[in-house]
């Protein structure tokens, strides 16, 4: 079963491009610390708008590190409203992280990281130059839309319209400056 959730996770990351709390990242080994910047009344508190504590929904999925949505994310606007941004227990986890890492021996460490890298290194060292050219072509189409819709964002909003993507698509649409320019955030305004 670890197995299978971790094969779940890998797909859900590389496809979803969704956005995973601090929590939650920490949850699946993909960062080492988390370190709170909100204050509220002189303490530190978490993220109001993550569940931080433990919690088990009807289906039994924990909600950890998972956002707050509903009523629950407008009392969390409530609550940030209430405290300030500090940044000093982040300074002194990144001079704790790196003093650890000034007492360690450097090459020995360049070695480990190496090590650590070569199967990604030789994947990479495998389809390089298909990626480039893959990437050279895609930018003429989705991967400049998407870019497009992030750099010209209305609002908050920075995606594309996905569903009249694949119904322009199935109907046999062709990629132009007038198709793409009909999935821009806020085009159908």
């Amino acid at each position: 079963l670890p197995l299978f959730v971790g094969i779940e996770r890998a797909m859900e990351s590389c496809t979803l491009c969704e956005t995973w709390s601090a929590q939650r990242s920490l949850e699946y080994g993909l960062i080492s610390r988390v370190v709170p910047a909100l204050k509220i009344d002189g303490e530190y508190v978490p993220n109001p708008f993550v569940v931080t504590e433990r919690t088990i929904d009807s289906w039994g999925r924990d909600l950890y590190g998972t956002f707050r949505a509903g009523e629950a994310r407008s009392e969390a606007k409530a609550r940030l409203k209430e405290g300030t941004v500090d940044l000093a227990a982040l300074d002194q986890a990144v001079a704790e992280m790196s003093t650890k890492l000034l007492l360690t021996m450097p090459g020995c460490v360049t070695k480990t990281i190496s090590s650590v890298r070569k199967h990604k290194l030789h994947h990479w060292d495998q389809n390089k130059e298909t990626n480039r050219l893959w990437l050279g072509l895609n930018m003429m189409n989705e991967g400049r839309t998407g870019f497009r819709a992030f750099n010209e964002a209305v609002g908050r909003t920075r995606e594309i319209d996905f569903v009249s993507l694949r119904q322009q698509l199935a109907e046999g649409a062709c990629w132009s400056e007038t198709f793409i320019n009909t999935l821009m955030p806020g085009a159908s305004d």
